[in-house]
């Protein structure tokens, strides 16, 4: 078997979503589909449930993968809704494609990220701006 180096990167992503998932069958479905298009392999889960809590109110979903994690949480009572989603892997993994399919399925009006590599630190390799430029000098 051949021995991998892993790498350790970290995508954290906020976005605002005018069509955010709520459904728990249909992010269950979605993460599914997410996790085979970024070429990751579920160990776990996804798990989601739906909190009705009062200030709360929202849908958490996470799912175990081989290399780590995903995790969305989502917010509805805001409008737009406040999405936050998170990606950490020992595998190779573009944020753009990630950011990109969020901003497709879930019609966001607003979306940041930060994509950091936790192999000694906490160093930043990428961060998108708010208007989604690469070069943004409205951050």
């Amino acid at each position: 078997m051949e021995n991998k180096i892993l790498v350790h990167k970290h995508l954290i992503v906020r976005a605002e979503a005018k069509n955010p998932p709520m459904d728990e069958a249909i992010l269950t479905e979605w993460f599914k589909k997410f996790i085979e298009e970024i070429g990751m392999k579920v160990m776990m889960g996804p798990y989601v449930k739906y909190s009705h809590m009062i200030g709360n109110r929202g849908i958490t979903g996470a799912a175990i993968i081989e290399t780590s994690h995903i995790v969305i949480h989502v917010w509805d009572e805001p409008d737009p809704a406040l999405l936050q989603f998170d990606v950490y892997s020992c595998g190779e993994f573009d944020p753009e494609t990630i950011c990109e399919k969020i901003k497709k399925d879930f019609n966001t009006t607003k979306i940041e990220y930060k994509f950091l590599d936790r192999e000694h630190d906490l160093t930043e390799i990428h961060t998108l701006g708010i208007c989604g430029c690469d070069s943004c000098k409205c951050k």
